[in-house]
């Protein structure tokens, strides 16, 4: 049976809110922790874009749930040897409950430095040799890496956890869903799409762990919900590759046309209907996904955990 856990939305909160809402999630009942990491948010309307490290730190503090990031890009904008750096000490503050969870990354957050953003299958190179420069830093040891994309010399965590720190790959198509299954401790995708699972668990993940997330909009108002949607998050329903290739908020908000409020009422869980949202999350639990994370869209976060927590999750295997 999956468990369910609470996704903390970096671009939509500053952080004050954010601890706070892990602190309601855990009374609320939720299992574990997701964080997002970027440094724009998809649009002007979200409004905010944390350092998730700092978060992080201030979430140990405040909760005894696992952490992960959903998802960092350990390529372009922080070089794998920093992130590793970041996800040890992250590791120790959280006493061990922390994963770390990568993926290859958008050119949103990624190209700001006027970096070269490479083609799909260069930034999924570069996230698997990413991935064993951290491995092998996680030891502890000195590290010295001369390979096709990054340069490693005389390097050496002194601060790391016990055991390792997971790494978990986000994968949306075939290609990364292999590469998740090769070298991942983890696997990590936002459809419940069984076929995807499948193709993991038998591609060598085996029974590793499985992570998916969505994002509701709860609220008495269904229509008020729609439109909340339709204005912070129309981004989701975008079609293709343009949520890896535009380079701003600005670009993304030259997009909202093409996503209508009909898409959304008929893509995204609005309003307080507790079967629908059962129904949602259900659908990853049948996929065969061992742990699902719920965004809350709406402003009504105190209502949205007091929901789930009387409403939704009793009825959740």
């Amino acid at each position: 049976m999956p468990e369910y856990g609470y996704f903390l939305s970096c671009e939509q909160y500053g952080p004050a809110d954010l601890v706070e809402q892990a602190r309601m999630a855990e009374q609320a009942g939720f299992q574990a922790l997701w964080i997002s990491d970027h440094y724009h948010p998809w649009n002007d309307a979200q409004g905010q874009s944390a350092f998730v490290w700092s978060v992080i730190g201030a979430l140990s503090e405040a909760v005894s749930l696992p952490v992960e990031t959903a998802v960092t890009c350990p390529t372009v904008r922080m070089h794998p040897a920093v992130v590793a750096q970041a996800a040890a000490t992250s590791a120790v503050m959280t006493e061990g409950r922390f994963r770390l969870g990568v993926g290859s990354g958008e050119a949103l957050n990624e190209h700001i430095l006027g970096d070269r953003w490479p083609p799909a299958h260069i930034r999924l190179e570069m996230l698997e040799e990413a991935v064993q420069v951290m491995r092998r830093l996680f030891t502890g040891e000195e590290v010295n890496h001369h390979g096709a994309h990054y340069t490693v010399e005389n390097a050496r965590l002194y601060t790391v956890p016990d055991e390792p720190v997971p790494i978990d790959i986000s994968g949306f198509g075939p290609k990364a869903t292999s590469l998740a299954a090769r070298v991942g401790d983890g696997y990590i995708t936002m459809m419940p799409d069984e076929e995807m699972v499948t193709q993991y668990r038998k591609g060598g993940g085996g029974a590793k762990l499985v992570s998916g997330g969505t994002k509701v909009c709860f609220g008495h108002d269904r229509d008020e919900c729609v439109r909340t949607v339709h204005r912070l998050w129309y981004t989701e329903q975008l079609p293709g590759e343009m949520g890896q290739v535009l380079p701003t908020p600005r670009h993304f908000e030259q997009l909202e046309p093409l996503v209508t409020e009909d898409t959304i009422r008929q893509n995204v869980v609005c309003g307080d209907d507790a079967d629908q949202h059962v129904a949602a999350l259900k659908e990853f639990a049948d996929a065969g996904f061992d742990r699902v994370y719920v965004n809350q869209i709406g402003s009504d976060q105190r209502g949205f955990f007091d929901f789930y927590r009387t409403k939704v999750l009793p009825q959740l295997p």
